[in-house]
């Protein structure tokens, strides 16, 4: 028997994402070893080679030499790792901002750390309200940025249907006309400035689409900051895009910092632009890595209705199902609307069909059979109720909607298929 059989399906995808993210930090393991391991034992072994030959031609004799090449070699890592040999100053009033700033963004290279002990627990209080306002205007950019989305792609699908109804009411149209039957043109394509005639506002766009333009802007900022970084600090292609990506993602390894030369050739602008990419992308992949997380998770979802599709199948079919009072409550059954041909034929307005010639369409709500004018009429009873009662806040409390998932999940649609 499977094991979401016994548990709910908030706790079947936990515990599966949990599963699928052991087997995937297993694999990367194997992956990085074989990548890095043998470059790791080259450089140690070229180290202890420099070192060897060095103590064999200096240090042959002389305990207290050797003593003072290690106090050395341990004084030059120190000072070389806190940026006092060979790179710009850190606590200056630009090297502290550009601190304070990995404490907000939460990106933490690692290279500039406080020393003193007032240093260190002015980092405690300071980065706690520091990267709790950081997560606030990275969760507010991401609501921005997804609306922003959201409206644009509203507009294209709402291009793309009034194109689509006028299109097939002009055939419709020159049909009728060779007919000599008086045709009128939906009430929507009477104006083009209003929108809101097609009720869309409840229209939510596909995660899909969404998911592709922010892989679009995080590439683009990445690439051109890739491009500065190459120009300016000397790095490679690739090595600029891999610092570009460590520091968007707030993972902030260390091997790679920009602005740690002494001098610039356009010292100012180039601190303030560095700081401007590093926030727009931070930003960017902070959106695009939650909404690959709502993909992510309708993964899991498919996956869990495989398994309960298989369940059923294993279970007895001659056994009844035990009935609950609160499976009932939690999961309420739709009642369906029958539809008769006959009574449906019955409500449809005659005189108002016969005069204008509209085709017939389906009202949902009540399952019978209307003409498109008063489907039009309802449609705009609809968005002028709606436009009434739009101030109107009603919380909805959904569980495993916490953060910027259920930020995220709020503009999208419910399903995984994509209104196109």
């Amino acid at each position: 028997m499977c094991v979401s059989v016994s548990l709910a399906d908030d706790n079947t995808r936990f515990i599966l994402l949990a599963i699928v993210l052991t087997g995937y930090m297993l694999v990367g393991a194997a992956i990085f070893q074989k990548l890095e391991g043998d470059v790791e034992l080259k450089q140690a072994a070229e180290f202890w080679k420099v070192y060897n030959a060095f103590r064999r031609s200096n240090l042959i004799t002389s305990p207290q030499a050797v003593q003072q090449l290690h106090e050395l070699l341990y004084a030059y890592s120190n000072a070389s790792s806190s940026g006092i040999i060979n790179k710009r100053r850190r606590w200056d009033f630009s090297g502290s901002f550009y601190f304070v700033g990995t404490i907000v963004t939460t990106i933490g290279y690692g290279t500039t750390t406080p020393q003193t002990q007032l240093g260190k627990a002015a980092v405690i209080f300071y980065g706690f309200f520091g990267c709790s306002g950081g997560i606030l205007f990275f969760n507010l950019f991401l609501e921005r940025i997804i609306t922003f989305l959201a409206w644009i792609l509203r507009s294209l699908h709402l291009r793309r249907l009034k194109k689509r109804l006028r299109k097939t009411t002009l055939a419709s149209r020159r049909n009728r006309t060779s007919n000599n039957q008086r045709t009128y043109l939906p009430d929507i394509l009477d104006d083009d400035d209003d929108d809101d005639d097609m009720d869309l506002d409840h229209w939510k766009p596909s995660v899909y689409w969404v998911m592709l333009y922010l892989i679009i802007f995080s590439c683009s900022i990445a690439c051109f900051g890739a491009i500065i970084y190459s120009n300016i600090e000397g790095w490679s292609f690739i090595d600029s895009l891999y610092f570009c990506f460590v520091s968007f993602a707030t993972i902030g390894f260390g091997d790679f910092v920009s602005t740690e030369k002494i001098y610039y050739s356009y010292n100012q602008i180039y601190r303030i632009g560095n700081f401007i990419i590093l926030v727009l992308g931070c930003c960017c992949i902070y959106s695009l890595l939650n909404v690959t997380s709502i993909v992510i998770k309708q993964i899991l979802n498919c996956f869990i209705i495989k398994l309960h599709c298989k369940n059923k199948k294993m279970a007895a079919p001659h056994l009844p199902r035990r009935k609950s009072s609160v499976s009932g409550f939690y999961y309420p059954k739709k009642r369906t609307t029958k539809i008769c041909a006959r009574d449906s034929f019955k409500n449809i307005d005659n005189n108002n069909s016969s005069i204008s010639g509209d085709t017939p369409r389906i009202n949902i709500n009540a399952g019978l059979l209307i003409s498109m004018k008063s489907f039009h009429l309802q449609k705009l009873r609809k968005a002028n109720y709606m436009k009434q009662h739009r101030n109107t806040n009603i919380t909805v409390h959904k569980p495993g909607a916490v953060g910027p998932l259920a930020i995220a999940c709020e503009k999208f649609e419910s399903t995984s298929t994509s209104n196109r």
